[in-house]
C-alpha cells in the first residue's frame, strides 16, 4: 500500500525497479518479473506491485543454524565466492549496494542472490564515489567513511570499497560468529568503526588475510572484488571441493 508512502520513500522503490531492471539476467542478483504502480479508488495512492523470485532463507537465518555446528571452512568459501560474485556484478555496472549485510543475500534454489536495493546508488561515470546527506546503512556493516563526517561537515563518500569493508564484517560474522564490533553499544560502535587506534581482532583462521583486505579502515587499501575472487585460500577450498567431489562421482559410478 501506498498510502502512508512519501515521495522519498517513492523514490527508493522506483530506484530499486530500475537497477533491477538494468541487472536482469545475472544469476546473482534477484529477479524482477514485473512491477506496476496500482492507483486507489478516490485519489488514494493505490498499491506497487512487483512479481519477484522467491528466496527461499536469507542468509542471516543461514549462518544462525552453521554456528549450531563446528567451522566448516568449506562452507564458508562456498558462499563467501558467491556473495563476491553478486557484489561484483553490481561494482562492475557502477552500483554501489551501501546496506550489505547477512540478510541481504537470499537462496534461491541453492544459489546465493543478493537483494534489496532500496538505497543503492549508480555511481556518476566520471568517480568512484557517491555521496550522501545522511548516514545509512546497518552500523555493525557499516564502513568507517559511512559513518565519519571528515571537518566536521563535509557530504559522506561511500564508494565501492565501502561495500567490500562490509563484505569482511560478513566473512568476519561466518568465521567468529559475530560482525568485528558486535559486542559494543551502537554510540560505540560509530565511535570504534572509525577509529585507527581501535584494533579489530582476528583470532587465529586461515582467512585472516582476506578479512584483513576487506577491513582497512582507509577505503584506498581495501582489496577489490577482482582481488578477493583470487585470493589463495579460496582457490584452495575450491580445488579441496572439487577433489571430494569427484571422488564422489567416482563412487557413484563405481556403485
Amino acid at each position: 500500500s501506498l498510502d502512508k508512502t512519501d515521495a522519498e520513500t517513492m523514490k527508493g522503490y522506483m530506484n530499486e525497479i530500475a537497477l533491477l531492471k538494468r541487472l536482469e539476467g545475472n544469476n546473482r542478483i534477484i529477479q524482477l518479473f514485473d512491477s506496476e504502480v496500482k492507483a486507489g479508488p478516490g485519489g488514494t495512492k493505490g498499491h506497487l506491485m512487483l512479481v519477484m523470485e522467491c528466496g527461499e532463507v536469507d542468509l542471516a537465518k543461514l549462518l544462525q543454524e552453521q554456528q549450531k555446528e563446528p567451522l566448516n571452512m568449506v562452507w564458508v568459501s562456498y558462499y563467501w565466492q558467491q556473495m563476491l560474485q553478486a557484489v561484483h556484478v553490481i561494482h562492475e555496472e557502477k552500483i554501489v549496494h551501501s546496506d550489505l549485510k547477512p540478510a541481504n543475500f537470499v537462496l534461491v534454489r541453492g544459489q546465493l542472490k543478493l537483494i534489496d536495493f532500496g538505497i543503492a546508488n549508480a555511481i556518476a561515470n566520471d568517480t568512484t564515489n557517491i555521496q550522501r546527506d545522511h548516514q545509512i546503512g546497518t552500523v555493525n556493516y557499516m564502513s568507517p567513511e559511512a559513518i565519519e563526517l571528515p571537518d566536521g561537515m563535509r557530504r559522506l563518500k561511500v564508494g565501492r570499497p565501502s561495500d567490500v569493508w562490509s563484505l569482511g564484517c560478513i566473512l568476519y560474522q561466518m568465521v567468529y560468529g559475530q560482525p568485528p564490533f558486535q559486542h559494543l553499544s551502537v554510540y560505540q560502535k560509530m565511535k570504534a568503526i572509525p577509529d585507527l587506534a581501535h584494533v579489530i581482532d582476528f583470532p587465529e583462521a586461515d582467512v585472516i588475510r582476506g578479512m584483513r583486505s576487506c577491513l582497512a579502515r582507509n577505503p584506498k587499501e581495501r582489496a577489490t572484488i577482482p582481488e578477493l575472487l583470487e585470493q589463495e585460500w579460496l582457490a584452495l577450498r575450491e580445488r579441496e571441493h572439487c577433489t571430494r567431489l569427484h571422488a564422489f562421482n567416482h563412487l557413484t559410478d563405481l556403485k
